[in-house]
């Protein structure tokens, strides 16, 4: 049977007429697997390395904005399967043939990928990083002794970098068996990646997959020109079209106008309804009720001669309330998570056989997929005691050089964090695996209000425990992507080695490119980063070192009657996520009209102008939707991922021409009539 007819015989579900045709007896004699070293090509290097740097562009441009960051796996996978088919062509117009391409080899680039791009987010260098400096420091108006502030440089951010963020990916090699294979855990976001790279390998699925390449590069062609174009408009800072009133001057003073990022726009149609109608609400309620009463309270509960950027002034309410949220979803999701690991480890438990390998199921019980793709993935082996040795080298390594770096942490600090992290990393790519939540921004959260207090104040404990955020937070993020792309790998006969590699493969190019891009493109060509009302005010830079004050200080650093509105926002937090998931488990419909605290405390601090970017992109996503689901589901990811990156890639030549000195030659700014008519009498003399 030729590939056509199989095919064919797949969507039809029969084979020869009679027996349904499964998906790896349809590639069974269409491809060739590879063994493990010859699925990491030096093409599937060098097309990782131009994607890791355009992937770590857009995420670092995320993080510097709002810190909101979709899943970049299936715009990973689609590029790096359009780009090795260029390669091909190209090669193939001089007259070279080139190997054929794989579903294997497409897996490596995107695990290489999103590994570079996991680096941007895990390296925190818009988050913890940025916390430490002098710049977030002032805003803060406590705790800016010398002891409590880092001047950033790159040459302590990188050597920091390449020491945290490989550790995870030994800590949790041992599972990947019971994981992958004995506890048969989902990890929705490792599947559906792989069901895309299976379907781009059959014949109609790589006609399918070039469609959607093509309307990727439509919509990030229109975005990059747009973002090119408004650039002209922006002389000065609130210029352009950022700055335009959409709902009138008054609403755009507490931040309710519609900025025209394409960016968000996008990010809104690969977030779901739920995700951003959330975040709408909690617009609402903090920019159109919270924040303007407490403003009427100037001069009562804060002081009117502070500055605005103060967390003693109406800073601090929106600093602290967000962290209360934060902090309180974080919790709920931890014991939340937890409960179901337990819950479910004690029932798999109970299933796995009791002769035999523990990790895997006998194969009668188990169809000829599951029997072919455990095959390939026992194939190559990962001994023990490499990740036992690679763990312990790297993890004294670590002990001994963050300390050099970070003089308010010693050795044993470090120690105690890499001794309890494979725990925290188990169950972190356990729940991952559940849920597709990754709690390792919550575990960093942990890390911090234990070690800043453990350190103190006097000995620099907010530089302590934004450090002890970075090392927590690598090895748990690592560790949960590694076992992701193990999933999509056992999916796609991608052998565990090839998974292995990559992932360190791509970790090297993110400990690399991701300080790089931020400190020439972000850090360096926008001096204001992290400051309130800048380009990129890195909000949560404010956040993780408010995080790392009340570590330290305790409740002093909070303004007057804040504490009792944390407080009343983190029972509430909880309140909400425990009725939601009660709903839920009940099968309510109600439990979907619950709004997400998370998403909810996102414009808690940064406004509502994103939020309405998100929500316009929902738009056009639900109307797609309406007219035609199918079309939908198939084109709406590749349209939003053209949208990010043509957005944020505009920031690339955004940045050198802000380093060379080049400025936009006109600033539009908009103004009431009675201000319009004060500046035309000034300026008619």
């Amino acid at each position: 049977m030729d590939d056509n007819r199989k095919v064919e015989a797949l969507e039809n579900g029969k084979k020869d007429g009679e027996q349904p045709l499964t998906e790896e007896q349809v590639f069974e004699e269409k491809e060739e697997v590879f063994p493990w070293s010859q699925q990491i090509t030096p093409r599937s290097i060098g097309v990782s390395t131009l994607l890791s740097v355009v992937f770590t562009f857009v995420v670092m441009k995320l993080n510097v904005t709002t810190g909101i960051v979709p899943s970049l796996n299936v715009p990973a996978g689609l590029l790096g399967f359009f780009f090795v088919k260029i390669w091909i062509y190209v090669l193939s117009r001089f007259g070279i043939q080139s190997k054929k391409f794989t579903r294997q080899e497409n897996t490596v680039i995107q695990t290489s990928v999103v590994a570079s791009s996991g680096v941007a987010f895990s390296s925190g260098l818009a988050s913890y990083v940025l916390g430490m400096s002098g710049n977030v420091a002032s805003q803060a108006g406590t705790g800016n002794t010398p002891s409590n502030i880092k001047n950033l440089s790159l040459q302590w951010i990188i050597p920091f970098v390449f020491c945290v963020s490989f550790q995870g990916l030994f800590s949790i090699v041992p599972m990947r068996k019971t994981m992958i294979l004995g506890y048969k855990l989902t990890y929705p976001s490792g599947t559906a990646t792989a069901n895309l790279i299976n379907s781009f390998h059959t014949p109609k699925g790589e006609e399918l997959a070039l469609k959607k390449v093509k309307i990727l590069f439509y919509s990030f062609g229109g975005s990059f020109l747009w973002a090119f174009f408004q650039w002209f408009f922006t002389a000065s800072d609130n210029c352009g079209f950022a700055s335009f009133p959409t709902f009138g001057l008054k609403a755009f003073k507490y931040k309710f106008y519609f900025d025209f990022s394409t960016t968000y726009v996008g990010v809104g149609m690969l977030c779901s309804h739920f995700i951003n109608l959330s975040m709408a609400f909690g617009a609402i309620v903090s920019w159109g009720i919270m924040w303007p009463l407490i403003e009427k309270r100037k001069g009562d509960w804060y002081s009117a001669d502070l500055p605005s950027s103060s967390l003693s002034s109406l800073q601090g309410y929106k600093v602290f309330i967000t962290i209360a949220i934060i902090l309180a979803d974080g919790l709920f999701s931890f014991v939340y998570v937890l409960w179901k690991v337990i819950s479910n480890m004690k029932k798999l438990n109970k299933d796995l056989p009791v002769s035999g390998d523990p990790d895997i199921k006998e194969a009668a019980t188990v169809g000829y997929d599951e029997q072919r793709r455990t095959k390939y993935f026992l194939k190559d082996n990962i001994p023990m005691y490499w990740s036992l040795i690679g763990y312990v080298a790297l993890a004294a390594i670590s002990s001994g050089l963050v300390p050099l770096i970070y003089h308010q942490l010693k050795f044993y600090h470090i120690l105690v964090i890499y001794l309890i992290a494979p725990v925290l990393a188990f169950c972190n790519s356990y729940g991952c695996g559940l849920t597709d939540w990754s709690l390792a921004s919550s575990y960093g959260k942990i890390a911090i209000l234990v070690l800043s207090a453990w350190v103190g104040d006097a000995d620099g404990g907010v530089i302590a425990g934004l450090a002890a955020c970075g090392v927590m937070m690598s090895i748990v993020s690592s560790a949960s992507d590694l076992m992701q792309d193990f999933r999509t790998g056992y999916l796609t006969l991608s052998s565990s080695r090839s998974m292995f590699f990559s992932q360190i493969i791509g970790t090297v190019i993110g400990c690399i490119t991701s300080p790089l891009i931020f400190w020439y493109f972000f850090y360096k060509a926008y001096p204001d980063m992290g400051q309130k009302g800048s380009a990129y005010p890195a909000p949560f830079g404010a956040v993780y070192r408010g995080i790392a004050l009340i570590g330290v200080q305790g409740t002093s650093a909070l303004p007057k009657h804040c504490l009792n509105l944390c407080l009343g926002f983190f029972i509430g937090t909880i309140v909400l996520n425990i009725v939601r998931e009660l709903l839920a488990h009940k099968k309510f419909r109600v439990s979907k009209f619950i709004p997400s605290p998370m998403a909810m405390a996102i414009p808690f601090y940064l406004g509502p102008y994103f939020v309405i970017d998100m929500c316009v992109g929902s738009v056009i996503k639900f109307v797609w939707e309406k007219m035609n689901k199918a079309n939908a589901d198939a084109f709406v990811p590749a349209t939003a991922s053209g949208l990010i990156c043509g957005d944020s890639l505009w920031g690339m030549p955004a940045a050198i021409l802000s380093l060379v000195g080049v400025k936009p030659p006109l600033c539009m700014k908009f103004l009431s009539s009675a201000d319009n008519d004060r500046v035309t009498k000034f300026l008619d003399g």
